[in-house]
């Protein structure tokens, strides 16, 4: 094998990013819910290795033409991935089953979790706080929205707590008589707690963010991806400042929402724009759609105007 000179601009470019902020935040737990934390254990790469995979593709032209910061946003702005996939985020976090069971959902990454074959199961189990117990949506088949009576909200919270006890005295009982932990586990409810390392590339930590940040995500699974939000600012600033932007306060428009947009600009209103552009706002007796395109393109324009009236 024959080696080659490596000048000193290049041999710069070769040292392991260090981010102090990011140092900083190896091994502290963030609270997440009552018993749950997401922790950094390690990470690989900042915004300087997005910028340094950037420009092996693109050319040393490039690095004349923009500076990091707008090579950076003009990447994510265009769905140019491959160079975030360059960083890379370990992390160690806790939390109920049933949010494990949606997180996990999110396939591109590496996971090693807790095994309650191997090991006994702590008594660990999450109760919700009153304010966050809500009755079902009735716009959101699968999440909630609304007060419940104080009573219901109580005789909700007492029951999760009597039977998390009762579960873990019926685990405890058979792993004492000689039933294998494989077995006893499963009279444990998805309330208790789980942990896992989980291992993914920028790309991919965006886009759970992208689903897991948003207002109709579960309550319980938001809380950990802001905590896995925070950790991301401090390890590529420039790039979650990108998303922020880009992505997550973004909004994407189908033509029919495009058609409808122009319309509005010249002036029709938007019940006249939506329904010249099919998208839907009443059923045929007049009485109002709650879901569907024409709702949700309402809602879109909301989010924009909530988003130009903030300080």
């Amino acid at each position: 094998m024959v080696e080659r000179e490596v000048d000193r601009d290049e041999k710069r470019v070769m040292v392991r990013p260090s981010i102090p902020a990011a140092d900083a935040m190896i091994g502290r737990e963030f609270k997440v819910l009552d018993h749950g934390f997401v922790m950094l254990t390690d990470y690989m790469g900042g915004d300087s290795s997005i910028v340094q995979a950037a420009r092996t593709s693109y050319g040393s032209g490039t690095k004349r033409a923009r500076e990091d910061e707008g090579l950076i946003r003009y990447l994510l702005r265009h769905k140019h991935t491959s160079p975030f996939e360059m960083v890379e985020l370990k992390f160690l976090a806790r939390m109920p089953i049933f949010v494990a069971r949606q997180w996990v959902r999110h396939r591109t990454a590496s996971i090693n979790e807790y095994s309650a074959r191997y090991s006994e199961v702590e008594e660990l189990y999450y109760v919700p706080e009153l304010e966050s117990i809500q009755q079902q949506s009735r716009s959101n088949k699968q999440g909630r929205s609304g007060e419940l009576p104080d009573m219901l909200r109580n005789g909700f919270r007492d029951d999760v707590e009597r039977i998390s006890k009762e579960a873990y005295t019926t685990y405890r009982r058979h792993l004492d008589n000689g039933v294998a932990r494989e077995l006893a586990r499963m009279v444990l409810p998805l309330n208790f707690y789980t942990q896992w390392y989980w291992k993914s590339d920028l790309h991919n930590i965006f886009h759970f963010l992208e689903l897991r940040l948003d207002s109709h995500a579960q309550f319980e699974t938001r809380e950990y991806a802001k905590g896995v939000a925070n950790v991301v600012k401090a390890v590529a600033p420039v790039a979650y400042k990108a998303f922020e932007d880009f992505v997550f306060n973004s909004s994407r428009f189908s033509s029919a929402e495009s058609d409808a947009l122009v319309r509005i600009m010249d002036g029709e209103s938007i019940a006249e724009a939506c329904d010249k552009a099919g998208l839907r706002l009443r059923k045929e007796d007049g009485s109002a759609i709650t879901s569907g395109e024409g709702p949700e393109f309402v809602k879109k324009l909301d989010s924009i105007r909530e988003r130009c009236e903030r300080p």
